[in-house]
């Protein structure tokens, strides 16, 4: 979870290279999801597994600090709030990875800071100008330019990309709710439990069990590898202040590229390489805006 204090220690490289450590797996969180779905498991057993590992680590850290105080909250409908945008946050991302190219499902989770400078009007009560919701519709135009929608190459599965991107929206909103109102490790217990015990019926129901080394190896690290991910991008946030960090977060589309030709052998097309960075200049003027406004930085993305 991203902060907006100042940081513990004056070391930005540090922070700047935990950063793009915690973006490069994300980078694989995403890409085990999708080579889950191709091999048949479930999207809501991967989704639960991925969160029952989690809870799993950050209960055995927290729970001998904290005891029975980790549960406390001092706010248990934004928690449970929170916990709902992550929910559908993950699920749509986990649903769209499988149809679409992890290039395609990066470049429109680029549009979160643009859906939660939009939302925050109705939710947080903040006023956005004219020089941001020409950005916001720009960078939407972006988008557009990526999916090409109404031609033979546009998949529905887009739309999930763009629900989860939203979902994502309201989970960092809470988020941003939440600060100073109940610790980050409770936070972090909640934001892992929720999803673990609502999901699990549905996972236990239809479990499919992996058929090969590889296919076990992928399923039992996804939880591990989205811990060490949250873990890193929150200890970066101690070196360098987020206003440093935020723009490195594009860095993502590289290790998509690379990742999604490698291994899933799907390039990027030219309209990735003309809408995407229509979206990142889109998501940096707000950034470069709310940073000359003063306002908390919005973290482009994190996580699901």
């Amino acid at each position: 979870m991203s902060t907006t204090t100042a940081p513990i220690m004056e070391r930005r490289l540090l922070g700047i290279g935990l950063a793009l450590a915690a973006y490069f797996l994300f980078v694989c969180l995403d890409s085990s999801a999708k080579w889950l779905g191709l091999v048949g498991i479930p999207a809501l057993q991967v989704i639960f597994v991925r969160y029952a590992v989690h809870l799993g680590i950050a209960a055995g850290i927290n729970l001998p600090r904290k005891g029975l105080g980790l549960l406390q909250t001092n706010s248990f409908k934004l928690e449970m709030l929170r916990a709902a945008g992550l929910i559908g946050a993950t699920l749509c991302n986990f649903t769209a990875v499988r149809y679409l190219p992890l290039t395609v499902t990066g470049a429109i989770g680029f549009t979160v800071p643009l859906i939660i400078t939009a939302l925050s009007v109705v939710f947080l009560k903040e006023q956005v100008g004219w020089r941001r919701w020409t950005a916001i519709a720009v960078g939407f135009i972006g988008v557009l330019i990526i999916v090409r929608p109404g031609t033979e190459v546009f998949n529905p599965a887009t739309l999930l990309s763009l629900g989860g991107a939203c979902s994502y929206a309201v989970y960092a909103m809470m988020t941003r709710r939440l600060a100073g109102v109940d610790s980050a490790a409770t936070q972090q217990f909640f934001g892992a439990a929720v999803p673990t015990v609502i999901l699990a019926p549905f996972a236990l129901a239809n479990w499919v069990w992996p058929t090969t080394p590889i296919d076990w190896t992928v399923l039992s690290l996804i939880g591990v590898i989205g811990f060490c991910g949250h873990q890193f991008i929150t200890v970066a946030h101690r070196f360098a202040p987020a206003s440093t960090l935020a723009p490195f977060a594009y860095v993502q589309i590289v290790f998509f590229a690379a990742v999604s030709w490698l291994i899933f052998n799907q390039p990027p097309d030219i309209f990735l390489f003309i809408g995407a960075p229509i979206v990142m200049a889109s998501g940096l003027y707000i950034w470069l805006r709310e940073r000359r406004l003063a306002k908390p930085v919005t973290p482009i993305t994190e996580e699901t």
